[in-house]
């Protein structure tokens, strides 16, 4: 990778990581304080459903048109295009919204017991119904300060969002208003990043530029995506819709705890994923192409596992630590949903190699069949072992679509796998198997069960690492004496 490159998925990936990873932990760094003020764990789960809800229908509405959008903006350099490109996926998806929140609010009795298993809490899913509109178009909007690269923007508005939703929310919670407090963070971050965005990006939105020529074609890129999306969806979202039916809200509760925490590793793949497709779209006609992808792809999983292997021995400790009562019981999915993000990551790394040469629906083909083990694996586990089974379905489905991917785009020569790479893989399979059995809960059997793991992660990457850290060394040692 030349320095040029180089610095450039360094800067997209801290800069863009950053943003969005500030916007994800306040709702971390709060969430012992709102289990404190939220005792029962029936209400953080119904706002959990909520949440999924939200997810699911602005992915319905958006309808693959973000990726669609990012892709032909740069299709040309032509600032009039570029307008057109912006302001008809705006259009398509207020329609489209619109259309997904009078649904919702047409045939509430219905979605309300279908997702909340209750009609009583029929006013939670209005309230649903307006955040998915919110969401849908402030993901739109906030998309041409991405895609011309505003950094400094894009990370000043993520650190405010979130800091104004929960002052809103606490005092909620604060005066017993559970039911909406949690829904309410959500809704507010969302629409001030709406407005905020519209603001700065007004400029490349107007209706008058809209065409429906160029909507089609963007539909052409981002329909066969939206299948993906709701794969993502199962993938993230469906566990607690089965948790809530087989075993009750409460567990959903508990289970949302354990996924929030273990939303930690998301900051990883926030980080990457808010610069990977300026990098990825911006290097797609290097010759080298398919070299840096795949180098990539396998650096990141190095990291990756590296970093699941060293906090996993210590996650009943810091369930124990921070919070009390039926929470706690949430540490046994962290291990599961905290390396399942890292491999959708890896899965993203990959297939955007289908996007790049414009035949998206493999990677739908792909993730059906990760997301359809993930149900069917659901749907027997929780019975089976309650919500440690929900976790390990969801990371074992997520495998399912990283190893079909993997040889899918081997034989179609757009990606490289080493002999290492996969032994690494199974090296860090065995290492998940022998803490779930010996140590899942003592710190010292998991610790020495992580050590000599990571010390074969070393020995397979002995020379990038030692590259890299000479040249974080060299990097140090010049900003040393530039500042003197």
């Amino acid at each position: 990778m030349s320095k040029s490159r180089t610095k450039l998925f360094i800067e997209n990936f801290l800069v863009y990581g950053l943003g969005s990873i500030i916007a994800k932990i306040a709702p971390i760094i709060m969430l012992p304080i709102v289990t404190r003020l939220m005792p029962d764990t029936t209400y953080y789960g119904l706002s959990d459903l909520s949440n999924i809800t939200v997810s699911f229908g602005s992915a319905i509405a958006i309808m693959g048109m973000y990726d669609a959008m990012f892709r032909m903006f740069f299709e040309k350099e032509d600032v009039e295009y570029r307008k057109e490109v912006c302001s008809s996926a705006l259009n398509f998806v207020l329609i489209s919204g619109i259309i997904i929140c009078l649904l919702l609010f047409i045939f509430k009795s219905y979605f309300t017991s279908w997702i909340f298993n209750d009609v009583k809490y029929v006013n939670l899913l209005n309230f649903t119904s307006f955040s998915i509109l919110i969401t849908t178009l402030s993901g739109i909007v906030t998309a041409p300060t991405r895609m011309q690269n505003k950094r400094k923007i894009f990370l000043i508005t993520n650190t405010i969002s979130p800091i104004l939703g929960y002052s809103i929310s606490i005092p909620m919670l604060i005066h017993k208003n559970y039911l909406y407090a949690l829904p309410s963070a959500t809704l507010i971050s969302s629409a001030i990043m709406l407005i905020i965005f519209y603001v700065l990006n007004r400029k490349w939105f107007n209706f008058e530029k809209v065409n429906i020529s160029l909507i089609k074609e963007m539909l052409k890129i981002g329909a066969p995506l939206m299948p993906g999306f709701i794969m993502y969806w199962v993938f993230t979202s469906c566990d607690r819709l089965m948790i809530s039916k087989q075993i009750g809200n409460d567990f959903v509760g508990i289970y949302g705890i354990g996924s929030r925490v273990a939303s930690i590793s998301q900051f990883i793949y926030t980080a990457f994923a808010a610069g990977w497709q300026y990098f990825a779209f911006s290097t797609m006609k290097d010759r080298d192409q398919v070299e840096l992808t795949s180098k990539i792809f396998e650096n990141l999983a190095l990291v990756s596992f590296s970093t699941f292997v060293i906090i996993v021995p210590f996650t009943h400790f810091v369930f124990n630590l921070l919070f009390k009562g039926n929470y706690v019981n949430g540490y046994i999915t962290f291990p599961y949903l905290f390396l399942s993000p890292l491999l959708l990551m890896l899965y993203q790394t990959i297939v955007n190699q289908f996007l790049v040469i414009k035949k998206t629906w493999p990677s739908t083909l792909i993730l059906f069949a990760g997301a359809a083990t993930n149900v069917i694996l659901n749907y027997f586990l929780i019975y089976v072992i309650g919500i440690e089974g929900s976790a390990l379905a969801t990371l074992i489905g997520y495998a399912v679509s990283v190893i079909i991917a993997c040889i899918v785009l081997s034989k179609m020569k757009l990606v490289i796998l080493s002999k290492r790479m996969k032994l690494m893989s199974i090296v860090l399979i065995l290492f998940i198997i022998l803490w779930r059995l010996i140590s899942p809960i003592n710190i010292i059997p998991a610790i020495l069960i992580s050590i000599p793991t990571l010390i074969i992660f070393f020995y397979l990457y002995r020379n990038e690492i030692v590259g890299a850290y000479k040249k974080g060394k060299d990097f140090f040692k010049r900003k040393d004496l530039t500042e003197r």
